[in-house]
């Protein structure tokens, strides 16, 4: 069985911000012959997530309002006490961002039918960086026959 993996470059905006990414994974699955299998798709970063979902402005501006009252950026956490550890220079205070992935998930899998991801008609593959802006890299590892 065939293994493609394909990346996804994703420079973001600032704070919260949301992608659909579904065009450009269906445009690295129609590269390869697979017809039939699965799209295991990574995100690589601890302030970053995925999700498939619906692609509409009103419902992405909903999901910031409900992922900052879960993680509010002006609370207290441990994580942003930076002089008690090691860190660069430029490191941010983003315990929030860190709260807010773990909600959330780092990976899909996506079956693949007929060559075409098989999402139903509301479905996208949505891509959340929560600590932007910053550029940021999504694996796409499509296997099958």
């Amino acid at each position: 069985m065939p293994i493609v993996n394909e990346w996804i470059e994703v420079e973001t905006g600032p704070g919260i911000s949301i992608y659909n990414i579904t065009p450009q994974i269906q445009e690295r699955l129609a590269k390869t012959a697979i017809q039939n299998g699965q799209a295991i798709v990574f995100s690589r970063h601890t302030t970053t997530a995925l999700a498939i979902n619906e692609d509409e402005e009103r419902l992405f501006e909903d999901i910031k309002v409900y992922l900052q009252k879960l993680a509010p950026e002006g609370d207290r956490y441990l994580h942003n006490d930076l002089h008690l550890r090691v860190v660069p220079p430029d490191e941010p205070r983003n315990a929030h961002s860190h709260l807010m992935a773990i909600t959330l998930s780092t990976s899909e899998i996506i079956p693949v039918v007929g060559g075409q991801l098989a999402l139903g008609t509301w479905q996208s593959v949505l891509f959340f960086d929560l600590d932007g802006p910053r550029q940021r890299t999504v694996l796409v590892q499509i296997s099958g026959e």
